[in-house]
């Protein structure tokens, strides 16, 4: 028993471990987040509020129908609800009914109303895939901001492992009397300066790291690492292949936020039709089926014939003048059953009815001119939006095209740096350049690097924002 414990506990342990390993691509990371994501979770219940409000107004359309029934006492004078005469008895008494009513014209105020929720509903989730849109660029933004701290992590640590040599080789010198203390002394201020810069970098990645998992939903205490490919490794389309012109026209038909529009105002035309048809008469026809039951009801559930001399009987306590051979009928009553009473009352009713609005305080007209108002106001939405859409198309573009530029120009600023950081080197070693400008020369060079990571990740999200831009999603 002791032994199946401990095997399985080595491999629940080795199947935590395994998941903790586990790391992140850019296309997991999305996926996860477009699942888990608290905003798009919310946004998402309006969706289903619309889907709500779509199926509702399809089945308005069915005939309505309801039951009611009561069940009373009453005692004292009042009136039977069966024979409807004045009685001073007590009684139970029980009505039931069945109702039953549909519209048959009304304008088609209905089946705009079903068209305007539909969509309505395709406006909700077309807002939805926005979001899902914006949530996925800043996912990206946040995986491509770790691979960059990273990077910038990877380039003082080389810094630092140059410092240290340096400071090593320094101070062999130093020791043999043929450098003074100070150049040591300067190279161990350097690698100082280096580790902190370390530190920082350490930082850096975690905060990153920390955004992420906020926009994933994941609890910022769970392990998590991401894949870590080259950044060369990203794909990127050219930027000849994304004119602002041919992306613009792509947006117009792939971006989630021009079909919101268009799904609005669509959505807010039928609205209208709907308003203008309440102006207008409507007619229904209605049915109705009803019955009722009374404990003192009463009916004959017997009778005798009698053959009287002449002269008077008595019959139940009362005189009949009766002549002779002629026939008397004694009826015996009993109350009357439950079934067999809603059976005798049964009543039923149909009818057609026409609704006329005649004047309400000037509301129905009022509201049709709101929804005149609303087209009007949807419509100038989608064009400011479109406008906004092509001006930040175009910024993004021109932030790209500048974005290439300090890339390019940066890498020839980076190598010009290395052969100058390598000259000084060399004369440090011959004893020709001093260890201020030695260290000023590897600081040009670290700065250098570190901008030259900064620009290359800068264009690779400046390409990845006007790609994102065509809606046709994020290429991994």
């Amino acid at each position: 028993m002791h032994y199946k414990f401990l095997t399985l506990f080595a491999i629940l342990t080795i199947s935590i471990s395994v998941h903790a390993q586990e790391k992140w691509s850019l296309l997991k990371c999305l996926e996860y987040a477009m699942a888990n994501n608290i905003a798009v979770k919310q946004i998402d219940l309006q969706s289903k509020t619309a889907a709500l409000q779509y199926k509702q107004s399809k089945l308005g359309q069915f005939p309505s129908l309801s039951f009611s029934g009561s069940t009373s006492y009453s005692s004292g004078r009042n009136q039977d609800p069966t024979s409807f005469s004045l009685i001073t008895q007590s009684y139970l008494s029980t009505n039931m009914q069945l109702q039953t009513s549909a519209e048959i014209f009304n304008w088609f105020s209905k089946r705009n109303a079903i068209e305007a929720n539909q969509w309505e509903l395709k406006a909700a989730k077309a807002n939805t895939d926005k979001l899902k849109n914006d949530i996925a660029l800043s996912v990206a933004n946040a995986y491509l901001q770790i691979l960059l701290a990273i990077e910038q992590g990877k380039i003082a640590g080389i810094q630092l492992q140059q410092s240290q040599a340096q400071l090593s080789n320094t101070r062999k010198i130093v020791d043999a009397g043929a450098l003074p203390e100070l150049n040591a002394a300067e190279l161990e201020a350097q690698v100082a300066r280096d580790s902190s810069i370390i530190i920082s970098a350490r930082g850096n990645i975690a905060q990153s790291v920390l955004n992420l998992k906020s926009l994933m939903a994941i609890d910022a205490a769970d392990s998590f690492q991401i894949e870590t490919p080259p950044v060369e490794k990203i794909p990127i389309e050219k930027i000849t292949d994304l004119q602002p012109d041919a992306v613009y026209t792509l947006a117009m038909v792939n971006m989630p936020q021009q079909k919101v529009n268009d799904f609005k105002i669509k959505a807010a035309q039928k609205t209208s039709a709907v308003a203008k048809g309440n102006l207008y008469p409507a007619i229904s026809v209605f049915g109705n089926l009803g019955s009722g039951f009374n404990s003192r009801a009463q009916s004959i559930v017997g009778s005798t014939l009698i053959n009287a001399p002449f002269g008077s009987v008595k019959v139940n306590g009362i005189d009949y003048n009766v002549f002779p051979l002629q026939p008397f009928t004694n009826y015996t009553y009993g109350k009357t059953a439950f079934l067999p009473q809603l059976n005798k009352n049964l009543r039923q009713s149909v009818g057609l009815g026409i609704s006329v609005p005649i004047f309400n305080g000037y509301n129905m007209q009022t509201n049709y001119q709101r929804t005149k108002i609303t087209i009007i106001s949807q419509q100038l939405q989608k064009a400011a939006d479109n406008q906004k859409l092509k001006q930040d198309i175009y910024q993004a573009y021109n932030a790209a095209l500048i974005a290439l530029e300090k890339f390019n120009a940066g890498k020839k600023s980076l190598g010009i740096f290395e052969r100058t950081f390598d000259f000084a080197q060399k004369r440090y070693e011959v004893g020709m350049l001093s260890t201020f400008e030695l260290i000023t020369n590897q600081n040009n060079l670290f700065r250098a690097r570190l901008e030259n990571v900064l620009n290359q990740f800068d264009y690779v999200f400046k390409m990845k924002v006007l790609e994102f831009y065509k809606g046709q999603g994020l290429k991994l």
